[in-house]
């Protein structure tokens, strides 16, 4: 039984062997945990949009790469010294991790862990990847590579939840949910009969207006540029959808107009520059909260009057919802477990991995919301 745990695995991945090339589904190897690592074999990933951004250079990767960051799937083996889960048990793992020592983990409010991998190391802590195909190694993604039959993550990249979670709906709790979520009831702090605007209304998008009406905000506008967007996001909790292509003035000022002026919150979905800068300048001048939640272009910078922000205005930014990933996202599953939210409103597609072209495909189209890909 040792050995059986201690060889190499042979499984299917889906490789991405350079910047905007498709995935490709290969045959690879994946060498036993090390030290303070994990092998896991996965049970179901999200397509995240994120993932994409891996394809074209908008979030750093380093090719050839093993892509995807959010999943679940169920311990194979342990490496030495691993103590917070065993062979069997059932885990998400984490693009956020929680080392627990670091000075981010160790303070009370940050979850920017100093493990966490945006600047495409592709490295495991030990510095070197599990994966190898036609004789190369191929690297990590996101600390996590879930678009993989099995994975190696390091133990505080992956986190034990309730074995009997459905895999297929708790992998978005990985990232999607979580972040979204956790923007407006951690980073935003939404208050009850609140009014919160949301800009793009993807899977992300629609996680921060299920947080918006769980934390009990009057009133959530979505704002999306793909209208069949729209009744997905009310039955999400959104009181009223728009396309701004449908005004001719900027959005701030519609809807300062339909709220009277009084937008408590809004939240940044989509990673683009000018609705960050949109975003900002529709919540209240002096009381409002704009926090960027869509992953920004990589080494892009951003020019705007500082007087949006000096009369008062608070701008934040937010990484996975703000939770501590280990010990905040057992929870969320037992909350979904207790059926305090509903992951069905984010989860439009289920396909087998084989179909993570079709996945993409959906993505592109603006036809999914959130694909889950089982194995």
């Amino acid at each position: 039984m040792f050995l059986l745990f201690f060889k190499v695995i042979k499984c299917k991945a889906a490789v991405l062997w350079g910047l905007k090339q498709p995935f490709s589904i290969e045959e690879v190897e994946v060498a036993p945990p090390k030290a303070y690592e994990v092998r896991i074999k996965m049970l179901a990933t999200g397509i995240c949009h994120t993932d994409y951004d891996g394809t074209t250079g908008t979030m750093p990767a380093r090719f050839p790469e093993v892509g995807g960051h959010e999943g679940c799937g169920v311990v194979e083996s342990i490496g030495e010294g691993v103590t917070s889960m065993k062979p069997g048990d059932k885990v998400i793992l984490l693009p956020v991790p929680q080392c627990g020592i670091c000075s981010s983990c160790m303070h009370p409010t940050s979850n920017f862990c100093e493990r966490i991998d945006i600047t495409g190391r592709g490295v495991l802590r030990e510095g070197t990847s599990r994966f190898t195909c036609k004789g190369k190694t191929v690297y990590n993604f996101m600390n996590s590579s879930t678009f993989s039959e099995y994975t190696v993550v390091d133990e505080v990249a992956a986190v034990k939840i309730d074995a009997a979670a459905p895999a297929e709906k708790v992998c978005v709790i990985g990232c999607g949910f979580s972040t979204g979520y956790g923007a407006a009831i951690n980073t935003g702090k939404v208050h009850p009969g609140s009014t919160c605007v949301v800009f793009g209304l993807g899977g992300v998008g629609l996680s921060v207006v299920i947080g918006c009406k769980a934390a009990g905000a009057s009133r959530i506008i979505g704002i999306d540029i793909n209208p069949r967007k729209f009744e997905r996001a009310k039955a999400a909790g959104a009181t009223e959808c728009i396309n701004p292509k449908d005004y001719t003035k900027p959005i701030s000022e519609v809807l300062k107009k339909m709220t009277n002026n009084s937008v408590d919150y809004t939240f940044e979905v989509t990673g683009n520059l000018d609705t960050m800068m949109d975003a900002l300048a529709s919540c209240h001048m002096n009381y409002g909260t704009s926090i960027i939640v869509g992953d920004p272009p990589a080494a892009a910078t951003i020019t705007f009057d500082p007087m949006l922000v000096f009369t008062g205005r608070t701008w934040k930014g937010c990484i996975l919802g703000g939770w501590k990933t280990r010990d905040d996202l057992p929870k969320l599953v037992s909350d979904f477990m207790a059926k305090k939210f509903d992951l069905d409103h984010i989860i439009t597609h289920v396909l087998p991995f084989d179909k993570i072209k079709d996945g993409f495909n959906l993505l592109h189209k603006g036809e999914s919301v959130r694909t889950v890909l089982t194995f």
